[in-house]
């Protein structure tokens, strides 16, 4: 994912992992400097446990402060690669 801090100050980031069989994990932190983007790799999350591959997951991102975040997804389990990639931002 990209994570897009276009604020004056640092962001402080937390993401939580969600399986369908098991119970959530995290919340893994990552801090996004003021006026930056900082692209985070899935598979580079492992402080709290290592993200399982071939294991289906969704993601809650929260922030301190407003944030933007791109996820783009790679579905690399077959020959025919498949992407897919989203972007969200926070409203009050």
């Amino acid at each position: 994912m990209c994570v897009l801090n276009a604020n004056d100050k640092d962001a402080h980031v937390e993401i939580m992992i969600y399986y369908s069989d098991r119970e959530p994990v995290g919340p893994y932190q990552v801090t996004v400097l003021a006026r930056r983007t900082k692209h985070v790799r899935f598979n580079d999350l492992t402080k709290t446990e290592p993200i399982p591959y071939d294991t289906d997951f969704g993601s809650v991102i929260t922030s301190d402060i407003p944030i933007v975040v791109q996820q783009t997804r790679l579905d690399s389990r077959q020959a025919e690669n498949a992407l897919l990639s989203a972007i969200a931002f926070a409203s009050n």
